[in-house]
C-alpha cells in the first residue's frame, strides 16, 4: 500500500500579511495572474522564464514555450534536452 504525505498541500495557498492562508483555485490563479503583470509591467516581459524538462510530454513542453511567449511575451525558455 502506498505511504500518504501528509506535508503535501491539498489546496492552494495565498499570502495576505504575510501569513498564509486556504484559498479557493480561482483566487489563487488570480493573485498569481495579478503578480505576473505586476512584474512585466514593471520590469518588461524578460523578468520571466521558463525552463522545461526532458522528460516532460511533448504537449507539455509545446504549453510551456507557448505560455511563456505568448501569454507573457518573453523567449526566455531553456530544457535540459542538451545534457
Amino acid at each position: 500500500m502506498a505511504r500518504q504525505n501528509h506535508a503535501r498541500l491539498t489546496h492552494p495557498l495565498v499570502r495576505e500579511g504575510g501569513a498564509l492562508r486556504r484559498a479557493s483555485w480561482d483566487e489563487a490563479l488570480g493573485v498569481a495572474a495579478t503578480g505576473i503583470q505586476r512584474a512585466v509591467a514593471a520590469h518588461g516581459p524578460t523578468t520571466f522564464g521558463i525552463f522545461s524538462c526532458s522528460k516532460a510530454t511533448n504537449e507539455m513542453n509545446y504549453f510551456a514555450q507557448k505560455f511563456i511567449r505568448a501569454t507573457v511575451g518573453s523567449n526566455n525558455i531553456d530544457s535540459c534536452n542538451r545534457t
